[in-house]
């Protein structure tokens, strides 16, 4: 199915609610989500997970209202199910099934045709890149491999959207990023979308367009990176010589600053910050080496984003290993 330009959100909610007694897991959400490839990011204990499930119609919301592919998540669970495919974190894999016959039960459950289910399966295990391995027993496939089978099993009937959870968990460089390519190719040349939770920023940056990031059960940022990537404009600034007395006089001037040894980076949150910049060296005695404008990373953005939520965040790690469990 090609993608259409101005063809209705593929996930729609407005102040979606789920509370569970006193705790609210996901608090009046406000989204839309376009076709194509969207990263779902937040700490542990979010609501990633609840949200996901709620998007499947698996569990009841407690306020609120939302759709997926036009769908009511409150009365069209399993209509949603036969359009969505989804690959968990957790194991979903039967050990004793060969990865063939795996992924042509996933299809049977989903309504499809013994007969069609099976060449689905051999289809899509080829294009998991386990066409070889299909016949081998999945108590013998390696973490990667369990990985592609479960990505087989979620396209085994052919979705419009995938929801992939943590789908490079616990992979080796070479089989999370053919991980990625694949899910990258489903996306561009196969014209599905792709939900992908993650707590790897390269990885979403990798595969995805837009991110949507909940904290606590709210919505704090949503939309394209390129876009969001805008509210935290720097200036990399090298220094040679008096480090400490330039990042003084930097601030002292209000300007803000974050150094890391003798790099400097700089918020181009004002008029002629090059200006400044030099000013402040001329000052110190320091040299500048190189001033150049510097281009955030997906990471720089979570952490600048999550700084002005009033959170002391070293890095994304920092955040996504720490809470409770999702």
């Amino acid at each position: 199915m090609r993608m259409v330009e101005g063809r209705a959100p593929i996930v729609h909610t407005k102040a979606l609610t789920k509370a569970y007694g006193e705790h609210v897991a996901l608090n009046a959400l406000d989204l839309q989500i376009e076709a194509g490839a969207t990263g779902l990011l937040g700490a542990n204990g979010a609501g990633k997970s609840t949200f996901l499930k709620t998007l499947l119609g698996l569990i009841q919301v407690t306020s609120g209202e939302g759709s997926v592919l036009g769908h009511d998540i409150r009365t069209e669970g399993p209509s949603i199910r036969q359009r969505i495919g989804y690959m968990p974190e957790y194991e979903a894999l039967d050990p004793r099934m060969d990865g063939i016959h795996q992924v042509r039960y996933a299809g049977e459950l989903l309504g499809m045709n013994p007969v069609v289910a099976m060449q689905r399966a051999h289809q899509c295990l080829e294009y998991v890149g386990l066409g070889e391995q299909r016949y081998r027993q999945i108590d013998g496939y390696s973490t990667g491999m369990r990985q592609a089978t479960k990505l087989a099993c979620a396209i085994v009937h052919d979705p419009e959207m995938i929801i992939a959870d943590e789908p490079s968990n616990g992979l080796d460089a070479a089989a999370r990023d053919f991980m990625l390519q694949t899910l990258d190719t489903t996306v561009r040349n196969g014209h599905r979308s792709v939900l992908m939770a993650s707590h790897l920023m390269d990885d979403v940056e990798q595969v995805c367009e837009r991110i949507v990031l909940l904290h606590k059960g709210r919505l704090v940022a949503e939309g394209r990176i390129e876009d969001l990537k805008a509210i935290d404009r720097e200036y990399e600034v090298h220094v040679w010589g008096a480090a400490e007395a330039m990042e003084r006089g930097l601030l002292d001037r209000g300007l803000r600053v974050r150094r890391q040894g003798r790099v400097m980076r700089v918020a181009d949150d004002r008029d002629d910050v090059p200006r400044e910049v030099l000013e402040v060296a001329a000052t110190t005695g320091s040299q500048v080496r190189r001033l150049h404008t510097y281009e955030a990373s997906l990471e720089d953005l979570f952490i600048a984003i999550m700084e002005r939520l009033g959170h002391d965040v070293k890095s994304s790690e920092d955040l996504l290993a720490g809470g409770a469990p999702r």
